[in-house]
């Protein structure tokens, strides 16, 4: 799609500085740009690219004071990141979209199919599921019996999801992603065996999240595992069985979140951050990567890190004096001995003291 400066001021309420005719078909990093990309600056660390890129319109801030002389158009907005996030999201949505069932996808007589759905080859929509307008569903999806697929949501190619569970309108679930797999709920018996408790719940999605590849949502012992709207989980996320996510909360990749935690809205978490089961995360929480959160966090007063978690300007603290263990390990042994030694001369010194004053006696 072949966009001209002027065309892209006026959608995103810019301003154009340079030549407003000419035009852009690509996106490019401002390092990577060449002629006919569009690109943009947004943090300042990059702005020396900015003078020497070859894309063609640049989106920067109002407020950029330019030092040198620039070669590309650039289109001065309120926020560039979020002006590029806008024009991105139209140019995707005027894409033609796939429509049309193929031969080789197999959809059970009583499940209901919406108008201007795509269903890709070997794709399974069972009984009584129900897909609703435009939804996009690609290669080898499989959706179970009694799932609602709600419209303009994209299934990509190998999600599972499992019967009973509710996808909301407009969500995006990467490939492999698997919703509605049973929680991983055991009774141990008197003979230290485990026996599977069913798990009969379902999983409810909200409306705009979006899943990421070969992330795993668990269907509820009983009840509801509910991802509330707008939440963005990334790849390889876990979330368990009865967990809830408040609407506005992102995930990076290898977060876990154990069974029946409720985690608060605009939450953000880093990659491979653990929750354990049964807690409370307040809404806007904000949790560092790789850490652990072993209890309830009851507001967002300041950012955790770490495992036991604790605040961030205490985690470095504490990183600092990480480092000096061994060092302080050597200076605590040789202060044993030190000590003993001084030891063993106070009890020399005594015993002399003590013959001394028996032969005066």
């Amino acid at each position: 799609m072949e966009l001209t400066a002027a065309m892209i001021a006026a959608y995103l309420g810019g301003d154009v500085e340079g030549d407003s005719s000419v035009r852009v078909a690509e996106f490019a990093k401002i390092e990577d740009g060449v002629e006919g990309d569009l690109s943009f600056l947004s943090n300042p660390k990059y702005e020396h690219y900015l003078y020497t890129t070859g894309a063609s319109v640049v989106l920067v801030n109002r407020d950029l004071k330019l030092k040198q002389p620039v070669k590309a158009t650039l289109v001065r907005v309120d926020d560039s990141y979020g002006a590029l996030a806008k024009l991105l999201t139209y140019i995707e949505s005027q894409r033609p979209k796939k429509k049309g069932i193929h031969p080789t996808a197999i959809v059970e007589e009583s499940a209901t199919v919406g108008r201007d759905v795509y269903i890709g080859p070997y794709a399974y929509i069972g009984d009584g599921a129900i897909i609703e307008d435009e939804v996009q569903i690609y290669p080898h999806v499989y959706v179970g019996d009694m799932t609602r697929i709600k419209s303009q949501t994209i299934l990509y190619a190998g999600v599972k999801i499992y019967a009973k569970c509710e996808v909301g309108e407009r969500c995006i679930v990467h490939a492999g992603a698997v919703i509605g797999s049973d929680g991983f709920g055991f009774a141990q018996d008197s003979d230290g065996r485990f026996i599977k408790i069913p798990q009969i719940g379902n999983v409810i999605v909200g409306n705009d999240c979006e899943i990421g590849a070969n992330t795993t949502i668990d269907r509820a012992a009983s009840g509801a595992t509910r991802i509330h709207d707008n939440v963005k989980l990334d790849n390889l996320v876990q979330i368990a069985h009865n967990v809830e996510v408040g609407a506005n909360t992102v995930m990076a990749a290898q977060s876990g979140v154990a069974g029946s935690t409720r985690v608060g809205r605009n939450c953000m978490f880093g990659g491979q951050v653990g929750l354990v089961g049964h807690i409370e995360i307040a809404d806007g929480v904000q949790i560092g990567a790789q850490s652990g959160i072993s209890n309830s966090v009851r507001s967002a007063k300041d950012p955790l890190m770490g495992t036991p978690a604790m605040p961030v300007h205490e985690f470095y603290k504490s990183s600092v004096l990480f480092r000096r263990f061994p060092e302080f390990s050597d200076e605590l042994t040789r202060l044993r001995s030190e000590l003993d030694r001084l030891r063993a001369d106070f009890e020399s010194t005594k015993q002399a003291n003590g013959a001394d004053n028996k032969n005066e006696n």
